[in-house]
C-alpha cells in the first residue's frame, strides 16, 4: 500500500495518540500507510473520510484542545499537591471558583484571580492567542477519585481527580512474601459430582487440597459471562461482559431453592438425566451447549419457584439488584439475544440503539438472568470468604476485550472504537499479524467517562480475587488497532494515557489487598516493563519463553517482582515443548512454514542444550537424567528456589500432559478451550508424581532443600 506523504496527516495521528510508525521484533522501523492512519483516525471518529479532510480536522482538532479549557483527568500520587492546567485565551481575567468534591462526601470551595496564576505555555491558534496557566490545590488529597468543578466566564469545567498510591500493592505487604499455587482452567478441572466439568464447588475442593500442600494460590482462567448456546463462543476471553459471571460454573446442587423445589429436585433425579449426566462426564471434551442446555433446565426451574415463592431469600436478592444498577439491563440485553437469535447489529433500531421494552424480550428469560447472576454471586463469595479464611488467595484473569456482539459493546458502545479490531503486528510465530476480533477501547471516550466502565470491571474482579492478571498490560500504554477492511499487517499503534490508568490499578488494588500482574510476555516495549516497576506491576515469567541458547544464561534472570511458572495456557504444556511436538504442530496447522520449522528445530535442539548445562551446574539435575520428568522437576526446582514473589505450577505439566488448552491462530483446526484434564481431581490429587512434586515446591518456597 502507498506510503507517500500526506501534509498534516502526522500532526493530526499525533494530537490523537496515533503512531505513524513502530518497531518490530527484529528491531526494524515499519512505516504504516497513509491510509491504514487514514482510517484508524475514522474508527477513533475523526472526520476524515479522505486525505482531502486532514487539513480541516487538524485546525478543528487544535481549537478543540485548546477550547475546551482543562483535560478531564488529573492524577496526583502520593496524594502531593496537584496542579491543574487552564487553557484560557490570553485576555482572561477574573477569578475562578473551584469546588472540590471529594470521594468521601466532603469537600471545600475557594476562589482565585486569574491573571495571578503562573503561565506554562501559550499558543495562536486561528488568531486567538491562549495561554496555560497553572492552578494549584490547596490541599493533599486522600486516595481515591475526586471530583473538581471549576467555573470562570459563564463556563463550567469537570475534572476527575485521581490520588494513588505510586505503587499498588505487593506482598511485601504480607506475611507470606514468597508463596506458591497451582493453575488449571476451571473447565477443565471435574469431579465426579460436576456435570462434566469443572464449577465453583471444585474449584473450593482444589483450593482445600493445595492448602493443605502448604501452597497458597490456585489461578484458572476468565470466569465471565459467555455466549454458551446460539451463538456459541466458549472462549474464555471473548466475554459477553466482564461484570457478570458464567452460571455455566454454578454448582447446582448448592443452590439453596434445590431443597424447596421439588420440580427442579425431579429434574436432576430423573433417569434421563442422570444418563445425561453420565455421558457428558464421559466426555473428553467439554460439551458447553449439551452441558449448559442441562443445567440451565435445572436452573430456570429454580428461578421459577424462587419468584413464585415468597421467602426471606427475595430481600437478599432484592439488594443484589439494587447494588447492582446494571444488571436488569444486562439480563434484558441476554433475553432479547435469545428471542432475536441474531447479534444485536442485525437488531431494529430502537433495540439496537439500547432502548429495550416490555415485550421485546420473554420476562422469565430476563428474570433466569437476574436469578443466576446473583446465584453465581452467592457461590463466588461463599469461596472467596472461605479462601480469605484460609489465608489463600483466588488467582483471576481480566481479559483485554470482549465479545463484539456481547452486552458490554451493546450498552457501552461509545467506549470502543466499532470501526476497528484489536490485534498484533507479525511476530516470528504470527508473520501475517493477528487480529483478535474485538473492538479496542477509545482512549478518549474512557477518559471523558471518568472510566466508570473500567473501574467496575475491576470491582467485580477485585472483590474476589486476592491476585489479578491484567490481559496484555502493553495495553496500558498502547494497542495495535486494525481498522475494518484491513489486513493484520496493515495495522497502528494507538496511545492510552498510562499514568491514569496505572493510577486506578494503584487504587483498586489497595482497597481490596489485591495483588497486580502485568501479562508482559512477547514483543513489550523497554518503558512499559519500567513503568511496571515503578508502579510495582508484577511481571510474567514463562520459563519456557524465556529460554534462550545462551549457554551462561539460557533462561534470563527470574524477577522478583513476578508470578513464575513453565509456561501459560497460550504455550504447549511442558512435555510437548520438551518433546519438540509444537514445532510439528504449528506447521500442521499452517503457523508454520518447512524453512521456519527446519530453524526452529536447529534452534530447539540448541536451546535444550543450555537449558540442561545450567540445571546441570545448579545441582538440579544429574548427569544420567535425560527423562522429561527429571528435567520437569528440575526446572520447578529453579523457579521454586528463585526470587520470584509466586511460583505457579500448571497442574497437567505434573502428569506429563501433551495437548495444549490452546493455540494461538487456530479456530476449528483445534479443540482451544474445550480439553477436560485427562484426570479427574478425585485422581490426580492422589498421584505419586503429582503429591511429590507440590511438596518439594512448597519445601523449596519454605526454604528447605530442593528437588535433586
Amino acid at each position: 500500500m502507498a506510503r507517500a506523504r500526506v501534509p498534516g496527516l502526522s500532526a493530526l495521528a499525533r494530537m490523537h495518540g496515533v503512531q505513524t510508525a513502530f518497531y518490530d521484533v527484529e528491531d526494524r522501523r515499519q512505516q504504516a500507510s497513509s491510509e491504514a492512519v487514514l482510517r484508524v483516525l475514522r474508527a477513533l471518529g475523526v472526520p476524515v473520510e479522505t486525505f482531502a479532510d486532514v487539513t480541516h480536522a487538524l485546525r478543528q482538532r487544535r481549537r478543540e484542545l485548546w477550547a475546551r479549557g482543562v483535560e478531564p483527568v488529573t492524577v496526583a500520587w502520593d496524594g502531593q499537591p496537584v496542579g491543574i492546567d487552564l487553557r484560557l485565551p490570553a485576555a482572561a481575567d477574573g477569578s475562578v471558583r473551584c469546588h472540590l468534591a471529594l470521594e468521601a462526601g466532603d469537600g471545600h470551595a475557594w476562589s482565585c484571580d486569574v491573571g495571578g496564576l503562573p503561565v506554562v505555555d501559550s499558543a495562536v491558534v486561528e488568531d486567538v492567542r491562549y495561554l496555560t496557566k497553572r492552578l494549584l490545590l490547596p490541599d493533599r488529597l486522600p486516595s481515591g477519585y475526586h471530583r473538581l468543578t471549576l467555573e470562570w466566564g459563564g463556563r463550567q469545567f469537570e475534572i476527575l481527580l485521581i490520588s494513588a498510591p505510586l505503587k499498588a500493592h505487593t506482598l511485601r505487604e504480607e506475611p507470606e512474601s514468597r508463596c506458591w499455587g497451582v493453575f488449571l482452567p476451571l473447565y477443565a478441572l471435574h469431579s465426579r459430582r460436576s456435570w462434566g466439568a469443572g464449577d465453583l464447588t471444585d474449584l473450593e475442593s482444589l483450593l482445600e487440597w493445595v492448602a493443605g500442600l502448604g501452597g497458597s494460590v490456585v489461578a484458572t482462567l476468565p470466569l465471565l459471562a459467555a455466549f454458551l448456546d446460539d451463538p456459541l463462543e466458549p472462549s474464555p476471553y471473548a466475554a459477553v461482559s466482564r461484570q457478570s459471571w458464567n452460571e455455566f460454573y454454578i454448582d447446582v446442587t448448592r443452590v439453596p431453592e434445590l431443597q424447596r423445589c421439588p420440580s427442579a429436585q425431579a429434574i436432576v433425579g430423573s433417569p434421563e438425566v442422570r444418563q445425561e449426566l453420565e455421558g457428558l462426564r464421559s466426555l473428553p471434551l467439554v460439551d458447553y451447549r449439551r452441558q449448559m442446555g442441562l443445567k440451565r433446565r435445572v436452573l430456570e426451574e429454580l428461578a421459577r419457584c424462587f419468584f413464585d415463592e415468597r421467602s426471606e431469600r427475595h430481600t437478599a436478592f432484592a439488594r443484589f439488584v439494587e447494588a447492582h444498577p446494571p444488571l436488569e439491563d444486562y439480563a434484558r440485553f441476554r433475553a432479547t439475544v435469545e428471542r432475536r437469535r441474531v447479534p444485536w447489529p442485525a437488531w431494529p433500531q430502537p433495540l439496537r440503539e439500547g432502548v429495550l421494552k416490555a415485550g421485546d424480550y420473554d420476562e422469565a428469560a430476563k428474570r433466569y438472568h437476574l436469578y443466576v447472576q446473583w446465584v453465581a454471586q452467592e457461590q463466588m463469595r461463599a469461596l472467596s470468604q472461605k479462601i480469605r479464611s484460609a489465608g489463600a488467595r483466588l488467582y483471576l484473569d481480566l481479559p483485554l476485550g470482549v465479545h463484539p456482539d456481547g452486552y458490554d459493546v451493546w450498552r457501552e458502545r461509545g467506549m470502543f472504537a466499532l470501526e476497528a479490531a484489536a490485534g498484533a503486528p507479525p511476530d516470528a510465530f504470527f508473520t501475517k499479524g493477528q487480529n483478535w476480533g474485538f473492538p479496542p477501547p477509545h482512549p478518549e471516550a474512557m477518559r471523558e467517562q471518568g472510566y466508570r466502565y473500567l473501574i467496575a470491571c475491576l470491582r467485580h474482579h477485585l472483590q474476589h480475587a486476592g491476585i489479578l492478571r491484567i490481559d496484555h498490560v502493553m495495553g496500558l500504554h498502547r494497542l495495535y488497532w486494525i481498522a475494518r477492511g484491513m489486513e493484520p499487517r496493515e495495522g497502528v499503534y494507538v496511545r492510552y494515557p498510562s499514568d491514569e490508568l496505572y493510577a486506578i490499578l494503584s487504587v483498586e488494588s489497595h482497597r481490596h489487598r489485591a495483588l497486580i500482574v502485568g501479562e508482559d510476555l512477547g514483543t513489550v516495549p523497554r518503558y512499559v516493563r519500567s513503568a511496571m516497576a515503578r508502579h510495582s506491576i508484577q511481571r510474567s515469567y514463562a520459563m519456557q519463553f524465556e529460554l534462550r541458547p545462551e549457554q551462561g544464561r539460557p533462561v534470563g534472570v527470574v524477577p522478583a517482582a513476578s508470578v513464575a511458572s513453565l509456561n501459560t495456557h497460550d504455550m504447549p504444556p511442558f512435555a510437548a515443548f520438551w518433546g519438540g511436538l509444537d514445532i510439528g504442530d504449528r506447521l500442521e496447522h499452517g503457523l508454520e512454514d518447512d524453512k521456519g520449522a527446519n530453524g526452529e528445530r536447529g534452534s530447539y535442539q540448541a536451546l535444550k542444550g543450555s537449558l540442561l548445562t545450567l540445571l546441570r551446574r545448579r545441582g538440579l539435575l544429574k548427569e544420567a537424567d535425560l527423562n522429561e520428568r527429571a528435567v520437569l522437576r528440575a526446572c520447578l526446582a529453579f523457579l521454586s528456589a528463585s526470587p520470584a514473589g509466586v511460583v505457579l505450577v500448571s497442574l497437567e505439566d505434573l502428569w506429563l500432559e501433551r495437548r495444549p488448552q490452546n493455540v494461538p491462530g487456530t479456530w476449528e483446526e483445534q479443540p482451544n478451550w474445550l480439553r477436560r484434564a485427562q484426570y479427574s481431581f478425585e485422581a490426580f490429587y492422589r498421584l505419586p508424581e503429582v503429591l511429590d512434586a507440590l511438596r518439594a515446591v512448597d519445601r523449596l518456597r519454605k526454604g528447605g532443600r530442593g528437588l535433586q
